[in-house]
């Protein structure tokens, strides 16, 4: 799915950012559309990683005021950027919907030792479906909102729509955080075949075309978008996540260790 010569380059900036900044990467995946599976051909390469300082680093009296992201200018076609443990881990207590795709990223660059297993290991159990709906149905509507009601819409702004109001459905019906591949809620769509073979087609032609490639709206999409946002509005979703904090210390304190 990435080429060899981009995966080379992503590792070796990866290498880079260790030496420059004195830090040790614990994980590095790709997110996005390509990580998402419907990526255009021009698109970018959007890694991320996750890494941890030196022990000395978090025993300082104004940690609070350290930087905890490590953030490179886009000067070609990677985009490249990541947060220190202790961030990711205290976003992930509140079901941060960055962190819970990139440890369930299909494309791995990098993995060392035990942190990327501990925390999907804790996903499940940490993960709340109430504020995953909060994040799907605004993502959906903004999109929509901002980009579908067009006289030619972005290819891949149908899938921006179409892939939030899925995992919508995926989480009312499994109760467990939705897979971050498309093709793997189209399931969900039950007994439309006509609209499911338009999806497919659709995803034909976004796959094939420009990033910014654009056509008419397809009618049995646009009228199952209108449908499912109107739907969602009223879902009221009851989880209890429980987030031990002593869970996350224990991962925190093995990755600083390791």
């Amino acid at each position: 799915m990435i080429p060899v010569a981009v995966r080379s380059e992503i590792l070796s900036r990866l290498q880079r950012a260790e030496r420059d900044h004195g830090v040790r990467v614990l994980l590095a995946v790709e997110s996005g559309s390509r990580a998402w599976g419907f990526e255009s051909p021009n698109s970018d390469y959007d890694a991320r990683f996750i890494y941890a300082n030196q022990p000395d680093w978090y025993l300082s009296v104004n940690l609070e005021d350290k930087r905890d992201v490590i953030e490179y200018p886009i000067v070609d076609d990677i985009d490249l950027n990541g947060w220190d443990v202790r961030k990711a881990l205290r976003l992930f207590a509140q079901s941060n919907p960055a962190f819970v795709e990139w440890i369930q990223s299909p494309i791995v660059y990098l993995e060392k030792g035990g942190f990327a297993a501990s925390v999907r290991r804790l996903l499940p159990s940490v993960y709340s479906c109430l504020r995953g709906v909060h994040h799907y149905r605004s993502m959906a509507k903004t999109n929509y909102r901002g980009y579908l009601k067009a006289d030619l819409i972005p290819l891949t702004k149908y899938f921006y729509v179409l892939r939030p109001l899925l995992a919508v459905r995926w989480l009312e019906r499994y109760g467990t955080p939705a897979p971050i591949e498309f093709e793997k809620l189209l399931h969900l769509i039950d007994d439309q075949s006509t609209l499911l073979a338009d999806i497919n087609s659709l995803l034909e032609r976004k796959r094939a075309a420009p990033e910014m490639g654009r056509e008419p709206p397809v009618e049995s999409i646009h009228a199952f978008i209108e449908q499912e946002l109107d739907r969602i509005e009223s879902i009221q979703l009851q989880t209890s996540p429980t987030t031990v904090m002593d869970s996350f210390n224990e991962v925190f304190r093995a990755a600083v260790r390791e």
